[in-house]
């Protein structure tokens, strides 16, 4: 409403009592000219304070349809009454809303991108109030820790993780500050090992957060590795012990003792090349986890590979009186290395003959299974009892280590099958019963025949 149209009301009733006395020309009438302009300042008070309710209430409804973001009717500057006051009033809300929506609209942004970026990350992390209960975690937290119905958010560390180290960490960061790392196991089906950094937020913000590595692949490896340098300095220590012994005894005298001297020079021989062969199958089985060996694939026929690793195998066993009979098709055809292949038939066979009793059976069968080459080799030997089937193929494994040592085994044969097996694109499998013999199985890819004839 404009003040002209505000003043009008106004003016009216004095008009009236000017003219009343200009009419009567008596003093008497002061007092009917007083009511009447009484009368006119109320009427104009009562109509200015229902016309700025209505105006109010008009823009109290346009002020929730912003806020709740539903549509809302014609601006109230636009109606034809409106006080200059409330239309300015409309104008500063109109600029605080927009100024709200605008800074609400980059804090969602920012929202989204900074969960976008925690979620992107492999380490998980959660975020914890003042008391150390769990207000925010990322993706990868809950793959790590896999919780229940319950969720993560809401929990406090120990309910999600039986450990009171950890528990105690997220309360000194909470209450004191303090910045922790330590490590933990968690157990269950698939047991992980965690290293947890704890750290208060800083920056005057009450609460902690926690970030959660996977390290269980890293001490996995760090083990493996431990394992074998031992394993190895283990093995290279009994043949060079042996060699170092038997030279020593020749240089003091024996070497004049014609009986004494040919036994010692044969067993330093002996062990020279077990030293020989443990050096090349460490080389081998390096180059082939490090993938340095570059296999030639092509079509192999599996009666000529597995008649040349016989051919090597075949004094041993007659040595030992072991019937060696080969059961493979001529038209078996494998897709792999061909060099690869005879060395894995070789390695079988070798440990065939070689845990075999005398007089016993080594039987070698080839046949094509589901689109895949199969080979076995079937052997009437001492077996392996089930706790160690699957380790079998495990770098220095040996199911009776005395025994192996004593028949020059290395440990590293069925470790460089496997490997040379799987860099075919093939498997190998075991099946076995102490006393009664053990079967190994490979299975590469067949040649297809029409390639196979050209």
């Amino acid at each position: 409403m404009t003040m002209r149209n505000l003043l009008v009301p106004l003016l009216l009733p004095a008009m009236g009592v000017i003219v009343v006395l200009v009419v009567l020309g008596t003093p008497g009438s002061a007092i009917a000219a007083a009511m009447v302009t009484m009368a006119g300042f109320v009427i104009a008070i009562v109509a200015s304070r229902d016309s700025i309710q209505r105006q109010l209430q008009v823009l109290l409804r346009k002020t929730r349809g912003r806020i709740e973001g539903t549509p809302s009717g014609p601006s109230v500057a636009q109606e034809e009454d409106t006080l200059d006051e409330v239309a300015h009033l409309e104008g500063a809300i109109q600029s605080l809303h927009s100024r709200l929506t605008a800074q609400n609209a980059q804090l969602s942004q920012e929202t989204r991108t900074l969960t976008a970026v925690l979620d992107s990350m492999i380490e998980g992390i959660w975020i914890t109030d003042a008391q150390g209960t769990v207000v925010h975690h990322n993706d990868a937290l809950r793959e790590m820790l896999q919780p229940g119905s319950t969720g993560i958010v809401g929990q406090r560390p120990l309910a999600l993780i039986r450990n009171e180290e950890l528990n105690d960490a997220v309360i000194r960061a909470c209450r004191e500050g303090a910045s922790t790392r330590l490590e933990l196991q968690l157990e269950g089906l698939f047991p992980r090992t965690l290293a947890i950094r704890v750290t208060p937020l800083g920056k005057d913000l009450p609460g902690s957060a926690a970030v959660f590595h996977d390290v269980t692949e890293l001490r996995r490896l760090e083990k493996v590795r431990k394992d074998f340098v031992a394993n190895v300095s283990h093995e290279l220590r009994t043949p060079i012990t042996a060699i170092r012994g038997y030279s020593e005894t020749l240089q003091s005298g024996a070497l004049k003792d014609p009986e004494v001297a040919p036994k010692m020079v044969e067993i330093i021989h002996r062990q020279s090349e077990r030293l020989s062969e443990l050096v090349e199958d460490l080389l081998e089985l390096s180059r082939l986890e490090s993938r340095e060996v570059k296999l030639n694939i092509s079509h192999v026929p599996m009666a000529v590979a597995t008649a040349r690793a016989a051919e090597t195998v075949r004094p041993k066993a007659a040595g030992k009186n072991i019937q060696l009979e080969l059961h493979v098709p001529t038209d078996l055809m494998a897709r792999g290395d061909e060099r690869a292949v005879e060395q894995v038939l070789l390695n079988l066979l070798d440990n065939a003959v070689k845990y075999t009793p005398p007089g016993g059976r080594v039987d070698v069968f080839g046949t094509l299974e589901e689109g895949r080459c199969v080979v076995r080799v079937k052997d009437t030997g001492v077996g392996i009892e089930p706790k160690h089937l699957a380790r079998i193929f495990e770098r220095f494994y040996r199911v009776d280590k005395g025994r192996s040592r004593d028949m020059g085994g290395t440990g590293l044969g069925l470790s460089i099958v496997k490997h040379l097996v799987g860099a075919m694109e093939g498997e190998v499998k075991v099946e076995s019963q102490p006393q009664v013999g053990s079967l190994f199985a490979i299975f590469l890819p067949v040649a297809a025949p029409e390639a196979a004839s050209g």
